[in-house]
């Protein structure tokens, strides 16, 4: 479908050539496989990078900031926010010609702050992942698994030194902002992947588990299937001019953001503005990737080394069994817009995500080095401590023992 664009031909693989790139591949039965190509990414460094580049041309962006209420003019539109800082405990209103409403699986309590007796738009649907050791399948290709037996995929995929298992599709009913994992949903994916592999993969081995949810549109009446509901985004505006963009996906995110401003442009009676968004290069970019565990800050990496050159204790690990660094940590709180812990080990380094046994052991020095970039005292550091270690046991898979609902 992509073209010349497509990154390498697919074809069929003989059941030699098929374990020697799986060597963990169960290979009673095996016949054969078919590799094809697909993109990676990392999603929270992608939104930092988005959201950087969006800084570079004038926006304002702001971090743990949650509207509080929807100001409207005397006709009843829109002409504004209040939020409140979270870290500040501030309130603040902002005026503005338009509000975009693109919360996500929130969007619904937006919906219902403009008009009370609002329809519900979203339906959540959960997916989990497990994160393995690399062992369990070998190689460096990924393995996808094309029917299960509640008919979906299944992937097991190489990411940052770890395998990535996943996922799941079920109907969540409230969104929240730490989804647990179902114990069904951690039974399936690991029975799943045990069938394909030559180890399969216990409670034990399980390095970390999480969960996201998938902001669907809510079904028609009757529906319940998820794979009944539309992926497709679409712009809704409210009486209020209220606009409000649901569904999609990180692969169409730049349509998503061309059909949301041309609603507005044609809501205010304006002459479209023709979107450059493809010719924008994203924070960071740079044509000579650098070596290490450093390419994802892409031109920023030669920026943490001149700060170990300057700094050699910078250097030290977090972790003995992962590269990340103290000078990471000062990074992300300089330049990153970190403030706490978590977004440090689970958003600008992905260690919570691959090891959540290591990311609770990284904590305490995570949190003196952001307490001395941030000029925060000692009961800041308990504080964050305590907050992060109540929410990284979440990612601990003896807590989802007896989690059934």
């Amino acid at each position: 479908m992509a073209g010349r664009l497509r990154i390498g031909k697919s074809r069929f693989l003989s059941r030699k050539d098929t374990i020697a790139r799986l060597p963990m591949i169960q290979q009673s039965g095996l016949r054969g496989g078919v590799i094809y190509y697909d993109g990676q990414f990392d999603d929270a460094r992608f939104a930092l990078a988005i959201a950087r580049t969006c800084d570079s041309m004038g926006a304002c962006i702001l971090n743990y900031t949650k509207v509080v209420k929807l100001n409207k003019d005397g006709q009843g539109i829109v002409n504004g926010l209040t939020v409140r800082n979270l870290v500040q405990k501030k309130s603040y209103k902002i005026k503005a010609k338009a509000v975009v409403n693109a919360t996500g699986v929130f969007a619904d309590k937006i919906l219902k702050m403009d008009e009370p007796d609002a329809p519900k738009m979203i339906q959540p649907s959960q997916g989990i992942h497990l994160v393995l050791d690399s062992a369990f399948l070998g190689g460096n290709d990924a393995l996808m698994i094309p029917k299960t037996s509640d008919g979906r995929v299944l992937f097991v995929v190489p990411w940052y030194g770890k395998l990535v298992v996943g996922t799941t599709d079920t109907i969540r009913e409230k969104p929240k902002l730490e989804p647990l994992p179902l114990q069904k949903e951690i039974d399936f994916v690991l029975n799943t992947a045990g069938n394909y592999l030559v180890k399969k993969p216990k409670r034990a081995d399980i390095l970390s588990v999480f969960a996201g949810l998938r902001p669907l549109a809510a079904p028609e009446e009757g529906s319940t299937k998820t794979k009944e509901i539309s992926r497709s985004h679409k712009v809704v505006i409210s009486s209020s001019h209220l606009l409000t963009l649901t569904g999609g996906k990180w692969t169409t995110f730049r349509k998503m953001g061309e059909d949301t401003l041309d609603r507005f442009f044609k809501l205010k009676g304006l002459k479209p503005v023709q979107s450059k968004s493809a010719e924008i290069k994203f924070y960071g970019y740079t044509q000579n990737i650098p070596d290490g565990h450093l390419k994802v800050y892409g031109e920023d990496a030669e920026k943490i080394r001149l700060l170990l050159h300057e700094y050699p204790k910078l250097s030290n690990k977090l972790h003995p069994d992962y590269p990340y660094t103290e000078a990471e940590v000062i990074w992300a709180a300089r330049e990153e817009m970190a403030v706490k812990i978590e977004d440090v080990l689970s958003r600008r380094i992905r260690l919570l995500m691959l090891d959540a046994d290591a990311a609770i052991h990284a904590a305490p020095r995570v949190a003196e080095l952001m307490a001395q970039e941030l000029g925060k005292d000692s009961v800041w550091i308990r504080k964050e401590l305590a907050d992060f270690n109540k929410m990284a046991k979440k990612y601990l898979i003896n807590l989802h023992t007896h989690e059934s609902q």
